[in-house]
């Protein structure tokens, strides 16, 4: 099955998910949550954090209507289940009756053991070795197979597409237009050219979204969170995003000094880092702007949609074609 667009968005996705309608959710798969229910920092979905009458805590995650279908989340939970199989630190959906994900009144769910944590210190050189070991085992074990069903990061579908949509639609002010028009065409020439060169590295299974508020750091070691993202893709997209300076060599050799004791990391991809930081800062305008019809987006990011943010854009985009360039 193809994947859903995820531009279909519905002003009311989240309308009738009410705390009753989230209690009614959980009795339904036999849990017994006591009434006070905490939301999460999630936007894309919405989650909770609720505690049975044991005082036992959990998670439950309800996914956005029209965004993945239930072949492309059935696929996130077994790559889960897998890692975990592997004695890999990764938070798995709880299987009940055998089976991982539910629905109630529409809406589709999971539900989670609830796991505490702080954000990782990137600085210090154990914490990395330690991330890289754990991330080159989830890429040994991701590319062992490969998703059916979920799609594959790529220039079009985070690049080009997410620029289209935006200069589709009335979200860019008329006096700015050309000038985004003009960069991030340049953008998507230079990630072209660097990306086709690399055409013959390999992509694999991903945690697709591993920023470190997604790794949950211990004393006992990392776990790591949240695989909605999770897609085909070169390795190198699992580790960019826990380089606090991409051009730190020391950060580069630390966290690969790790990945390398359980996977071979291929070197090209580096080249590939300053690209896929482009066309991520492309999609994230174009998630926000198909979102905006969600009233939580308005109240989380009054900042977007304004004259201000897209002028900020537009300098951001040319200092990263510099960096391109």
């Amino acid at each position: 099955m193809a994947q859903i667009d995820i531009s279909l968005d519905n002003t009311q996705d989240f309308y009738h998910l009410t705390p009753d309608s989230v209690l009614d959710a959980l009795e339904s798969v036999n849990f017994e949550p006591q009434a006070a229910l905490l939301a999460l920092n999630s936007y894309e979905n919405r989650v909770y954090q609720f505690r049975d009458y044991a005082e036992k805590r959990y998670v439950v995650k309800f996914y956005r209507p029209n965004r993945w279908s239930d072949q492309q989340i059935l696929e996130e939970h077994l790559f889960c289940e897998q890692l975990v199989e592997n004695e890999i630190p990764v938070v798995a959906p709880i299987k009940i009756n055998g089976n991982t994900l539910f629905s109630h009144a529409n809406y589709r769910f999971a539900v989670y053991d609830c796991k505490g944590g702080r954000s990782p210190n990137l600085d210090d050189k154990d914490t990395l070795i330690w991330l890289g070991r754990f991330i080159g085992r989830i890429h040994l074990l991701g590319e062992s197979n490969s998703f059916q069903y979920r799609p594959a990061l790529t220039l079009q579908n985070f690049g080009i597409d997410s620029v289209q949509y935006l200069l589709d639609t009335d979200f860019i002010p008329s006096h700015i237009l050309e000038s985004y028009r003009s960069v991030t065409e340049q953008i998507i020439r230079y990630c072209d050219q660097k990306m086709n060169q690399l055409t013959s590295i390999n992509t694999l299974r991903l945690h697709g979204d591993c920023h470190p508020s997604n790794v949950m750091w211990t004393d006992d070691g990392p776990h790591f969170v949240d695989f909605d993202d999770s897609r085909m893709g070169p390795a190198v997209q699992d580790l960019w995003m826990l380089i606090t300076d991409n051009q730190d060599r020391h950060q580069w050799n630390t966290i690969l000094e790790g990945y390398e004791d359980f996977r071979e990391f291929d070197d090209r991809e580096l080249n590939l880092v300053e690209p896929l930081r482009a066309i991520r800062m492309l999609h994230y305008s174009a998630w926000l702007a198909r979102r905006w019809n969600d009233p939580s987006f308005k109240h989380n990011f009054p900042w977007f949609n304004t004259t201000r943010y897209w002028e900020e854009q537009v300098l951001m985009l040319k200092e990263q074609l510099f960096v391109l360039q």
